[in-house]
């Protein structure tokens, strides 16, 4: 669906348990440091997000990566070394003079889905792809919502799913 018809921070409940705080999930933020102006304020939104449902400081591990490229394999990090239950990869790529922004977002977009298919724990795409800095700061908190909201969001609601199915096998 095309943003430029929707405000992204808008979405249903549906699915977000406020009790999933309560099952001592620990959540990973991963955030580029690449075009900060705008990521500082995904990572605001997310963080945000998750203390809505119930997160707190101990339950959130936040670390910054150089660029977006490395998204994934902070993801991996924060999966297999701090045993984290879903990942948030907020990040900007700002489309430049030539093809490098079609390789970078080619490479983030295959390695965060590789992470997720290869664990089974939820990483959500909390990355911009955009023509323009005003198409991201559209993104990252103004006319089209937050992307970090969005992203914590499919995160939480991906965790929710994995942790019912997981209490129905147990059946």
């Amino acid at each position: 669906m095309a943003s430029k018809l929707k405000n992204l921070s808008i979405y249903s409940e549906t699915g977000i348990a406020k009790q999933t705080a309560n099952t001592n999930f620990t959540i990973g933020i991963a955030v580029s440091e690449w075009n900060q102006e705008i990521t500082a304020n995904l990572a605001e939104a997310a963080i945000d997000t998750l203390k809505k449902y119930g997160f707190t400081d101990q339950d959130i591990i936040f670390k910054s990566v150089p660029g977006s490229f490395e998204l994934a394999q902070a993801a991996q990090y924060m999966i297999k070394i701090a045993k984290v239950d879903a990942v948030i990869c907020l990040g900007c790529v700002i489309q430049g003079e030539t093809r490098h922004f079609d390789y970078v977002c080619s490479g983030i977009t295959q390695g965060i889905m590789s992470i997720n298919v290869e664990t089974g724990v939820p990483v959500a795409f909390g990355v911009l792809t955009t023509d323009n800095q005003q198409q991201a700061l559209d993104r990252a908190g103004g006319k089209h919502g937050n992307k970090g909201v969005e992203a914590t969001v499919a995160a939480l609601k991906m965790l929710q799913l994995k942790n019912e199915l997981t209490k129905s096998e147990k059946r």
